[in-house]
């Protein structure tokens, strides 16, 4: 989706929840919600990145910390309801099985994963009541369904992503609850400019990510965001436990 397309009314009376919503996907995919009609609550934890939603419309910026449950729960009870859950917030660790430190695996899976169950377990009372609800989880090709080199803590992650999203999805998809997994390629986001900088020669570490992809270009954030309208809309009502790859051709 184009940030500047003509607004639609998909998402019309929908409230919807976004973690790590401050830039890159999670700020592309809250800007197409509201645009297509949603409320959006916009969380994450950098206040300073939420400043940029000051003015728009249909937009609730929030200041939330995914590591924390009570906050989580604050956060939710809040809410005058909550129709769809996007959980965005993640982190990208580098290095092989052998560089990987107890610390790192530990962080990744509490943000990457244990957040996630936080916020689905927060979310999902209130769905249930409902009887309906969609969440999409942040997950990545580089999980289950590809490996990819110098990315095991990562991987392994989104990998449990995928086992969560499946598990959600069999429990309760007789009572109108839909979980599914977003599954990104290489997308250019200013976390991936932060990993790319963080290397020696940032210009040949951007080349090499770049190489990877199939398409011979990054994925743009604006890009990725119209498949989370899709699945927080009725339009996608008959879609649940599944891992949607956007990844420019990696899997081919």
């Amino acid at each position: 989706m184009n940030p500047d397309a003509t607004p639609s009314t998909r998402l019309a009376g929908k409230t919807v929840l976004v973690t790590a919503a401050g830039q890159g996907i999670g700020r592309a995919s809250v800007l197409a919600m509201a645009a297509a009609g949603a409320t959006v609550w916009a969380t994450d934890v950098n206040e300073d990145l939420l400043k940029a939603y000051e003015g728009e419309r249909g937009i609730h910026a929030v200041r939330l910390d995914v590591l924390d449950k009570a906050a989580i729960a604050a956060v939710v009870a809040q809410m005058p309801a909550i129709d769809v859950l996007f959980n965005c917030a993640g982190f990208v660790h580098g290095g092989t099985v052998l560089q990987a430190t107890d610390a790192d695996l530990e962080f990744a899976m509490n943000l990457n994963v244990r957040a996630q169950f936080w916020t689905i377990q927060a979310a999902l009372p209130r769905m249930l009541a409902a009887g309906h609800g969609s969440i999409i989880n942040m997950a990545s090709v580089c999980s289950s369904i590809k490996g990819l080199p110098n990315r095991f803590i990562y991987g392994t992650s989104k990998a449990a992503v995928i086992g969560l999203t499946k598990s959600v999805a069999a429990d309760y998809v007789a009572n109108g609850i839909r979980c599914n997994a977003i599954c990104p390629g290489t997308v250019d986001t200013p976390s991936l400019q932060d990993r790319i900088n963080a290397n020696e020669d940032p210009v040949a570490a951007r080349k090499a990510f770049i190489a990877r992809q199939p398409m011979g270009r990054l994925a743009q954030a604006h890009e990725i965001a119209p498949l989370v309208v899709f699945l927080a809309s009725d339009e996608s009502v008959f879609v649940t436990g599944q891992a949607y790859a956007a990844d420019g051709g990696i899997t081919i």
